[in-house]
């Protein structure tokens, strides 16, 4: 069974470029995302790394002008740093010229920095599964994020002062009023989100865990996306948790499942994996708490550390690389284990042209209409 595939992108940075051209980097993506048949191509919101997508929504009207078909979303607007209008208001804009392709995910982003006895506890011990070739670790334990001070200083300059996230609930609660016109405040005042209210966009939930944000999606019969490629260890309850939540709802009488993968595709086996051996480095900056480094040119870098690989290991187990018939059969895996309707795949290399070749050898291997001859 050939299921969707869909883009995510982070506008990374690579050393020696910048955001400028990180982000026309994306718009390239995006169109050949389009031609080579990709179902969605959504962008991630990251803060003060060297990430460019920071401003979610203004980057998807980008995106929307240059494309013609392909869906363009959030994956995801962090919805704590945010009002519930400022959100519809945005969506509806881009909406008005572009009505019919915006998807509107919402995270719960970074309510709480982990801290204290109850963060640096490990996890109770679980074994490492692996099912037909999909691996499953351990979870990460957030207490093992050695440094929050940066994650604090974001959350003090996202926030106005004295400001706190609304309950998740809450605000998407609001947020689906405001788009269906049936938001009336605490007293009785009825308000309509001008433009937003009647915007033709599809509001998705994301999550990494069985917890809140699964089983609201659930509870309101809202699409899910099941984060693997950022938290493999959880993926398996996050999927249950949703499908044990859901309730029919007028657009979605059954659940519909999006699950993540990181994926670097070449040619050849070695090609790919040289490719995707700065990928540890990555992900150590983001998880000792520096933040998303530049990625870095896997020619000239140093190896992991010990102490790196350690604090990675989950991540470069669960990673898709390799030629395109092994990303393919491994992938298929991922989809047969957690039921997919629609995989999402991301892949970051240091090289935009080698971005590129991976998604386009992945859409011809999987068979997508626009790429068999690409």
């Amino acid at each position: 069974m050939t299921i969707p595939l869909s883009v995510l992108d982070l506008s990374p940075i690579s050393t020696g470029s910048d955001a400028r051209q990180a982000i026309r980097n994306t718009i390239d993506l995006a169109r050949q995302a389009e031609a080579w048949g990709y179902r969605r191509f959504w962008v991630a919101e990251h803060h003060f790394v060297a990430v460019a997508s920071s401003s979610p929504t203004e980057l998807i009207a980008l995106i929307a002008a240059a494309t013609e078909t392909i869906r363009v979303g959030s994956a995801a607007v962090q919805a704590g740093f945010r009002t519930s209008a400022s959100v519809v208001e945005a969506f509806g804009t881009v909406d008005a010229l572009y009505p019919g392709r915006l998807d509107l995910g919402l995270g719960r982003s970074a309510h709480r920095i982990p801290s204290g006895p109850a963060a640096a506890a490990p996890p109770p011990a679980r074994p490492t599964v692996v099912r037909d070739g999909v691996v499953v670790p351990p979870p990460f334990p957030p207490g093992q994020i050695r440094d929050t001070r940066r994650l604090a200083a974001s959350l003090e300059v996202l926030r106005l002062p004295g400001a706190e996230p609304l309950d998740y609930g809450r605000q998407v609660a609001e947020i689906r009023a405001l788009l269906d016109g049936t938001y009336t405040t605490s007293d009785g005042v009825h308000l309509r989100a001008v433009p937003g209210e009647g915007a033709d966009v599809q509001l998705w939930l994301f999550g990494s865990s069985g917890g809140e944000s699964a089983q609201l999606a659930g509870r309101l019969g809202l699409p899910f996306v099941a984060s693997y490629h950022v938290s493999p260890g959880t993926v398996l309850e996050t999927v249950e948790a949703y499908r044990a939540a859901f309730r029919p709802s007028p657009r979605f009488p059954r659940p519909y499942l999006v699950v993540s993968a990181d994926v670097v595709v070449a040619e050849d086996e070695a090609r790919a994996r040289h490719l995707a051996s700065t990928y540890g480095h990555w992900v150590a900056g983001i998880r000792s708490g520096a933040g998303a480094g530049e990625f870095l040119d896997p020619d000239t870098a140093p190896p992991l550390t010990d102490d790196q690989r350690q604090l990675v290991d989950d991540r470069l187990r669960t990673q898709f690389v390799g030629t395109p018939g092994a990303v393919v059969a491994r992938l298929s895996a991922l989809r047969d284990l957690t039921g997919a309707d629609e995989l999402v795949v991301t892949s970051v290399t240091h090289r935009h042209e080698d971005r590129l070749t991976s998604h386009r050898l992945l859409a011809r291997e999987w068979g997508l209409s626009g790429a068999r001859a690409a």
